[in-house]
């Protein structure tokens, strides 16, 4: 079905002027930040999203959008991120090896030098979410990422925990999807390929096992990730029009990354994937190592019903509580799950009321 929404739209955000700003990484990849300027302010926030998705999650018309409550909450200086797991890009639909450590190593340290290059040395608070929190939480307790007023975590941060069913995906999909399938990468929109290809034969088979909509991508995005039906969201928080239009928000995975996520979920930790890598030397092998020695503060915010990355926030907010006391908090948002406090049509009333709260406090 053909959303009615356009893709890559900024129509979502009114009385903004919106510039796109490209940089390029040390290892050579073109990524951008997007600006939503309304005014200069001493608070300005940097929005980061997670793996298969973009900056559009922020930026969505359908409903009052992250971007937007920011700005009229007085944050009249937002970024927007889009990263190498940024599905406006193709770097995710190519055959690759990168890691959570490119990520950090590369991405967040120079999405950071061209946001201070226009913004000097105004404080910078950071909302991410799922394998952006963790990348950016892996910059910043690296030490490859500084000077950061305060960071909101949706979902995971350094402490990745998944369902039994996810660590078996994790375990052995990507040997599968390489080596079995010829699939170097999952896209939500295999539904739509040609028909008796391996991608429209994966997505028929996986729909068999899910009933509980007709929207293919959706069946699809419940495979690649997380342990339910549906997997990453309830269907009731969701606006029909997200809904119909989600492989338009999320986009195709390189399975190279579950690798590393399941190395992490193995850990009990974030670490780094190849010790022996020294390209990646700068970064610890452990992300935790130094925890007590951070001091920005850090809200981790959670659905009670995440079926992606469980209670992960919990555990890595006793973890950080540990390491420094009464530094950071954690907010159970009751009804939520792992994507929808963004996507919810309902977020901006249960969700984003807490992230400025916090922001303003921070800010403070």
């Amino acid at each position: 079905m053909n959303s009615p929404i356009p893709r890559f739209t900024y129509a979502g955000v009114k009385d903004a002027h919106i510039s796109v700003h490209p940089f390029t990484t040390e290892d050579g990849l073109g990524l951008s930040l997007t600006r939503f300027h309304r005014a200069d302010c001493d608070d300005v926030v940097l929005v980061i999203h997670g793996l298969t998705l973009s900056s559009d999650m922020f930026i969505m018309p359908e409903h009052r959008n992250l971007v937007t409550h920011l700005l009229d909450e007085g944050f009249t200086d937002v970024w927007a991120l889009d990263f190498r797991m940024s599905n406006r890009f193709t770097y995710n639909l190519e055959t690759h090896r990168f890691t959570l450590d490119h990520c950090a190593r590369y991405d967040h340290p120079a999405a950071m030098a061209e946001l201070r290059r226009h913004i000097g040395d105004r404080r910078v608070h950071v909302i991410a979410h799922c394998l952006g929190s963790v990348t950016f939480m892996m910059s910043l307790y690296g030490g490859v990422v500084n000077d950061i007023a305060s960071v909101v975590c949706n979902s995971v941060a350094l402490t990745p925990r998944v369902p039994r069913w996810s660590r078996y995906k994790l375990a052995y999909g990507p040997a599968l999807s390489e080596y079995v399938l010829g699939l170097s990468f999952l896209d939500p929109r295999f539904g739509d390929a040609p028909v008796l290809t391996r991608g429209w034969m994966l997505s028929r088979v996986t729909s068999l096992f899910h009933n509980e909509c007709d929207v293919r991508p959706c069946h699809m995005l419940s495979f690649m990730w997380g342990s339910g039906k549906p997997a990453l969201y309830g269907h009731h928080n969701l606006d029909d029009a997200t809904h119909r239009r989600i492989a338009d928000l999320c986009g195709g995975v390189g399975v190279h990354y579950y690798r590393h996520v399941h190395k992490m979920v193995k850990a009990g930790r974030a670490v780094k994937y190849d010790r022996s890598d020294r390209s990646m030397a700068v970064l610890p092998d452990d992300y935790l190592a130094y925890a007590a020695d951070v001091r920005t503060p850090v809200l981790l915010l959670t659905g009670d019903r995440n079926k992606v990355f469980a209670d992960s926030n919990i555990v890595c907010h006793s973890v950080l509580d540990d390491a420094a006391p009464g530094l950071h908090e954690l907010d159970m948002l009751p009804g939520y799950g792992h994507m929808d406090p963004f996507l919810g049509k309902n977020a901006h009333v249960d969700v984003f009321p807490k992230i400025a709260d916090f922001l303003k406090r921070k800010a403070a």
